[in-house]
């Protein structure tokens, strides 16, 4: 990366600087490979925080099924954090995770899951696992709160064959060709997976996230304290591609023992560790056995550390000089928070990143922990929250006895509770990657980039004023 006109003395935020466009040689967006080549596996330089209201088992199989990586958050319990790894690795690659009910399930209750939207359904299975059908999930919106999903099952959703699918370009001909938007698929009478015509086209474009067993990758994080290799060890044995040990101040001795002990174990996976904003704090990671670095102290949308201590560092800068110093030591970072649009996350990849985590963004949408809630307006939301909040404290130590959960509490940050509403017109994880995607590979493009090495090389950044930002910014109504 280069800046234009010469470098900042001050640090920088993602809102200070843009992308100049550069001789280019690349035609189309579609020849740009987004993988970022940090040994995770991950083809898309997207990952999704470890926090309680991002990501779950559904979140992380939708995003390693587009080439990016959920990592689980820490604080669930240690059994419920393996059968949640178990989950994602037998979710199907090719098709989507079907949303399953019982029949005498309500409508009421399937909203809290799945909004009335396009593309969306669910199957329905008895209590033998006998398949019974499946239901579009815009018939939820006309039918009566407490129907019974059974009920409503009348001219049955026409079925597709795994058998007699020939790739994704096949599944979607075969979609439009019978009129569908949504519908299940089944070999051998079983529900494999469903698809939308969506999904089947996503299938063209991406590259799922596999293991060397053909399965969905997914990270999970753990924590600094106890005994952090056996959790560690358990995680590996349930199939976890990447560790992330995650502490809010990654630059302490804690941090660096569970490293030098994580290296001794050997457990043959990468290992991310974090948080960090500094060279010196690169180098001692690394030095200690971490293979990527998480950059970020305070940049989240649900993060109040700054204001409650003054702590941290504007992103842009952070992301610089920390992937500079890891790049040295044949080392990479992902740059975790702070980002709002998709030219953010071209940004952060700009200023040295091999993927970006996003949490907030994340929240707010149908595969994401927590049922769907609904607004005075008949608006659908989410609740999100920080992680070292008194609701993430109280979730996290719940176990302990009250006098130590209390202390713990007395000194907690961050918001505990934010509606992250869906947006209408993009509902899904997936409808966000695309719109992420679609915007970076735009950006690579005006560099001159055909993969993320290159645009790291080829990046020009230029500087600007509150009054630029506000320039690029797309009126909200009509002149």
């Amino acid at each position: 990366m280069e800046f234009y006109g010469g470098a900042s003395r001050d640090d920088l935020t993602y809102s200070d600087v843009f992308l100049i466009p550069s001789r280019s040689a690349v035609t189309s967006r579609l020849d740009v490979s987004l993988a970022p080549g940090d040994g995770t596996g991950a083809t898309i330089p997207i990952v999704s925080a470890n926090m309680n209201s991002v990501t779950g088992p559904r979140l992380a199989a939708s995003l390693a099924r587009r080439g990016g990586l959920g990592v689980l958050p820490q604080d669930m319990p240690l059994q419920e954090l393996a059968e949640a790894i178990r989950w994602v690795k037998n979710q199907p690659v090719i098709f989507d995770t079907p949303y399953d009910f019982a029949p005498e399930t309500t409508v009421e209750e399937a909203r809290l899951h799945v909004p009335a939207a396009p593309g969306q359904g669910i199957v329905l299975h008895d209590a033998d696992r006998e398949y019974l059908g499946a239901i579009a999930a815009t018939r939820l919106a006309t039918a009566l709160p407490d129907a019974k999903l059974g009920d409503l099952l009348h001219g049955a959703i026409t079925s597709i064959s795994a058998d007699d699918i020939d790739g994704p370009r096949d599944a979607f001909d075969a979609m439009v060709a019978a009129d569908l938007e949504f519908a299940p698929v089944l070999q051998h009478g079983a529900v494999v997976g469903t698809l939308s015509r969506t999904s089947a086209l996503r299938a063209t474009i991406y590259e799922p996230a596999v293991d060397a067993d053909g399965r969905l990758r997914v990270a999970a994080a753990v924590g600094i304290n106890g005994d952090v290799v056996e959790k560690a060890k358990a995680l590996v044995q349930a199939g976890v591609d990447v560790l992330v040990v995650d502490t809010a101040h990654g630059h302490q001795e804690g941090m660096l023992r569970a490293l030098r002990a994580l290296r001794e174990a050997a457990l043959g996976v990468p290992i991310v560790a974090g948080n960090v904003v500094t060279p010196a704090a690169v180098n001692d990671l690394v030095d200690a056995g971490a293979d990527i670095l998480k950059v970020g102290v305070g940049p989240g949308a649900m993060c109040t550390t700054r204001m409650m201590t003054a702590v941290g560092r504007p992103q842009f800068s952070a992301v610089l000089e920390t992937a500079e110093a890891a790049r040295a030591l044949g080392a990479h970072v992902w740059a975790d928070g702070g980002v709002r649009y998709p030219r953010d996350v071209a940004l952060a990849l700009a200023a040295g990143a091999s993927s970006v985590m996003i949490g907030s963004w994340f929240a707010g949408t149908i595969e994401a922990p927590g049922m769907l809630q609904t607004d005075a307006e008949g608006r659908l939301y989410k609740e999100s929250w920080g992680m070292a909040s008194t609701k993430a404290v109280k979730e996290r130590f719940g176990r302990l006895d009250a006098y130590e959960l209390a202390r713990k509490t007395l000194f907690a940050e961050g918001i505990s509770s934010s509606r992250i509403y869906l947006d209408p017109l993009r509902p899904s994880l997936e409808d966000l990657l695309d719109m992420i995607t679609s915007g970076v590979r735009s950006s690579f493009t005006y560099a001159g980039a055909a993969t993320l090495a290159e645009f790291h090389e080829r990046a020009l950044v230029g500087i600007q004023s509150a009054a630029g930002y506000e320039e690029g910014k797309a009126l909200p109504v009509s002149w």
